[in-house]
């Protein structure tokens, strides 16, 4: 089991009321609400490994230098060196140092690579795995993981955890006609405002679907526009013709990297913490004695 961290604990932020505080005020919703979250899915799931995956670059550069609109409006401070600083609640980053603390107490795998997102970390522990993986993120962006050869599947959250959209390739095929690797070719299309990216003008994404319908993939689709005789429309032709930089540059930042370089660490899902004399102090402090024991519980089962 793969958690896309950074999307879970935005939605327990937002899920979770603020007046969820610890003895000194601290808001602590978004680690109590993902502290929740992680007992629901074992104890609905029972996975053997679990990893944190974690945004050590939440805007990698080499992203940004091929589609230079990739996240910018989320950026709230630009630094030339490093990750930019991205545009987060003021309640909430102050919890994400606590999520770090607990979680490796806990001994609780949390995995990040500088220079890339969660995603990518998620994109190569799948690709690893030799067994059935399953990927708990509220980011569509990961369908494209979603191989049933493989027993890959997205868990995409529709309320809390407790319900989950189980994301198979019968699902997305009935969804968008597509299968994962398709969804890539899909996204880039149709574009992405939430992550800055453009598409191609005029391409939505029933458009989209019917393109790679009739030609299979972006290559086909853009031999098409090549080739006089295909059935695309003249503004469909004279839209992709257009956008072929972009088309070029998009795959390589739609897609997830498969091979970043991960450091050694032990996947397998903790039956007792890692650390039970700071598990203990970090509960008293951050007033989480509940979903603690909540959690723990559901761990030693």
């Amino acid at each position: 089991m793969l958690l896309d961290t950074a999307s879970l604990y935005f939605r327990a932020y937002f899920g979770v009321p603020d007046s969820v505080r610890a003895p000194d005020g601290t808001p602590v919703n978004a680690v109590r609400g993902l502290l929740d979250f992680i007992a629901r899915l074992v104890q609905d799931h029972h996975p053997d490994d679990l990893v944190a995956c974690w945004d050590n670059d939440w805007r990698p550069r080499w992203r940004v230098d091929l589609i230079p609109s990739y996240k910018a409006h989320r950026v709230a401070v630009e630094r030339p060196e490093g990750p930019d600083e991205e545009e987060t609640p003021d309640t909430l980053a102050p919890q994400v140092p606590i999520i770090e603390a607990v979680l490796d107490a806990l001994g609780i795998a949390r995995v990040g690579v500088a220079g890339y997102e969660a995603d990518d970390v998620i994109g190569t522990l799948t690709g690893r795995a030799s067994g059935p993986v399953d990927v708990i993120t509220g980011d569509r962006d990961l369908y494209q993981l979603v191989d049933d050869a493989r027993q890959v599947r997205v868990l995409y959250p529709l309320k809390g955890v407790g319900s989950l959209q189980v994301t198979d390739e019968a699902w997305l095929r009935e969804k968008y006609g597509v299968d994962g690797p398709g969804y890539v070719d899909l996204a880039l299309l149709r574009g992405d405002p939430s992550d800055g990216l453009p598409g191609v003008p005029g391409i939505g994404e029933k458009t989209a679907a019917k393109l790679l319908d009739a030609y299979g993939d972006l290559a086909g689709i853009m031999a098409a526009v090549d080739d006089p005789r295909s059935g695309l429309t003249p503004s469909q032709r004279k839209r992709l013709d257009e956008a072929r930089a972009y088309v070029a540059v998009a795959p390589t930042v739609v897609r997830v990297a498969g091979d970043v370089p991960l450091p050694d660490f032990d996947p397998a899902l903790p039956s007792e913490p890692l650390d039970p004399e700071l598990v203990e102090a970090l509960a008293a402090r951050w007033g989480l004695n509940n979903a603690m024991h909540r959690l723990l519980t559901t761990l030693g089962k």
